[in-house]
């Protein structure tokens, strides 16, 4: 039953405006360490010098889709248990099975409530206080 405070979170999406939703729909689940990333190689860059809680990452981005990083974090032995989320607006079966292979902790999809992100973010570390 983790802290809501003391989770670190990295947001990696190329869209501003939904790095900007997604962290003040963590902001109203009480968690405020949140970093930002426009993709997957920048988020991977961030990664070597940081160990985060969670990573809610896209899945349609330049340079590094969402899977790629899934794979390059769950190759790395430093950050591999790291819980990741996928944010999608097209959940393909072929894109889950694909994630759900490559070791994907959970599923978020466009649109979301703050219920919603709630509740894909307590099946992955149990109840959020």
């Amino acid at each position: 039953m983790p802290e809501a405070a003391s989770l670190h979170v990295v947001i990696v999406d190329d869209q501003t405006s939904i790095r900007t939703i997604l962290r003040n729909s963590l902001a109203q689940l009480g968690i405020i360490n949140v970093s930002e990333r426009k993709n997957g190689k920048d988020a991977l860059e961030y990664l070597s010098r940081n160990s985060p809680h969670l990573i809610i990452s896209d899945f349609n981005m330049p340079e590094m889709n969402g899977l790629e990083l899934l794979k390059a974090v769950r190759s790395n032995p430093r950050i591999a248990k790291t819980a990741f989320i996928i944010l999608t607006g097209e959940a393909s079966k072929e894109l889950v099975q694909e994630a759900v292979k490559a070791g994907v902790n959970n599923f978020l999809a466009k649109p979301y409530t703050v219920g919603k992100l709630k509740a894909v973010m307590e099946a992955v570390f149990g109840a959020i206080v």
